[in-house]
C-alpha cells in the first residue's frame, strides 16, 4: 500500500471517530440543538461561505471569532469548543480532496504533515513561553514582504518562483523544521496557513502544494481536541451540525475553484491571503 493511500485511510479513520462521537451527542440533544440562538435559516449560507473561504486559506477561526459572539450565536465560554468542533469534518473533506486532486510528492507531503502534527503536540510547552505579540509582529511584516515578492514576480520585477511539486535533500529538511515550528506556534494563536504558503513559495514549489499540506496537517491535529469538547458539551451543537453538512458544500466548491486556477492566478490569490493575514496579525499587536 502506498504512503498516500495510508494517509487517506488515516484521515478517514481519525475523523470517522470524531463523527461518531458528534452524531451520538447530537442525537442525545435534539431539542437543545435546534433551540440554540444561531438562526436556522441563515446557518446553511454562513456555514458554506465560511468554509469556502477557509478552503482557499482564509482562517475560519478568525471569521467565526469575529462573527459568532457579536451576533450572540454562541457564548464566549463555548467559543473555543465551537471553533474546533465546527471545522473538524470540513477540514477532513478539504484534506481528502486536496491530497487526491493536487499533485505533490508523497514524501514531501508526509514529512510536512508529520512534522507539523508533532510540533503542535510536543511544541506547546515551549511555544507558550515565547513572546507571542513580538512573534506576531515579525510574522505579519514577513507576510507583507512575501506578498510583495510574489506580486513582484507576477509583474516581472522579481524572480517568479518555482513550480516544483516535491522537495528533496536540504530543502526537505528545512521544510520539515519550519512546519514543526508552525505546528508549535498554533498553540499561541498563530495560524499555520499563511506561513505554509510562504514556505512553499520561497522553497520553489507550486503554491497549490500548500493546500494539501495545510489541510493534511490540520485534519490530524484538530479532531483530538474536538472530541473532548463534544464529550464535555462545551460547544455549539447547532453551529457544528450546519458546518458539518452545509460547510462541506462550501469546501467542495472552493476545492473546484482552487484546482481550476492556473498557477499565476493562484499566486494572486495567495498574495491576497498573505496581505489579509498580515493585517489580522498586525492590528492585534
Amino acid at each position: 500500500m502506498s504512503i498516500k493511500n495510508i494517509l487517506l485511510i488515516l484521515v478517514i479513520a481519525v475523523n470517522a471517530y470524531f463523527a461518531y462521537i458528534l452524531v451520538k451527542d447530537l442525537l442525545s440533544h435534539k431539542k437543545e440543538t435546534m433551540a440554540e440562538a444561531a438562526p436556522t435559516a441563515v446557518m446553511p449560507f454562513s456555514s458554506a461561505i465560511i468554509f469556502f473561504l477557509s478552503t482557499i486559506g482564509i482562517s475560519d477561526f478568525a471569521i467565526s471569532t469575529s462573527l459568532y459572539p457579536k451576533l450572540n450565536w454562541t457564548s464566549v465560554k463555548k467559543l473555543p469548543g465551537t471553533l474546533n468542533a465546527q471545522c473538524t469534518i470540513p477540514v477532513a473533506v478539504m484534506a481528502l480532496a486536496y491530497i487526491q486532486s493536487i499533485k505533490v510528492g508523497v514524501l514531501t507531503l508526509a514529512v510536512c504533515i508529520i512534522c507539523q502534527v508533532i510540533g503542535s503536540y510536543f511544541g506547546a510547552k515551549f511555544a507558550i513561553k515565547l513572546p507571542a505579540e513580538k512573534i506576531k509582529y515579525y510574522i505579519g511584516v514577513g507576510m507583507i514582504i512575501a506578498a510583495i515578492i510574489i506580486v513582484g514576480g507576477l509583474l516581472g520585477m522579481l524572480p517568479k518562483g518555482g513550480n516544483a511539486t516535491e522537495l528533496t535533500g536540504l530543502k526537505l529538511v528545512v521544510a520539515g523544521i519550519l512546519l514543526f515550528i508552525f505546528g508549535a506556534l498554533n498553540n499561541i494563536g498563530i495560524g499555520s496557513y499563511a506561513l505554509t504558503m510562504v514556505t512553499v513559495y520561497l522553497l520553489g514549489m507550486s503554491p497549490a502544494v500548500s493546500f494539501p499540506i495545510m489541510m493534511g496537517a490540520a485534519t490530524f491535529s484538530v479532531p483530538v481536541g474536538s472530541v473532548q469538547f463534544v464529550k464535555s458539551g462545551e460547544y455549539s451543537r447547532k453551529i457544528t451540525l450546519f458546518t458539518s453538512t452545509f460547510g462541506v458544500l462550501g469546501v467542495l466548491a472552493a476545492v473546484h475553484f482552487v484546482t481550476s486556477l492556473n498557477i499565476d492566478a493562484l499566486k494572486w490569490v495567495v498574495a491576497a491571503i498573505l496581505i489579509y493575514s498580515s493585517y489580522g496579525m498586525l492590528k492585534k499587536v
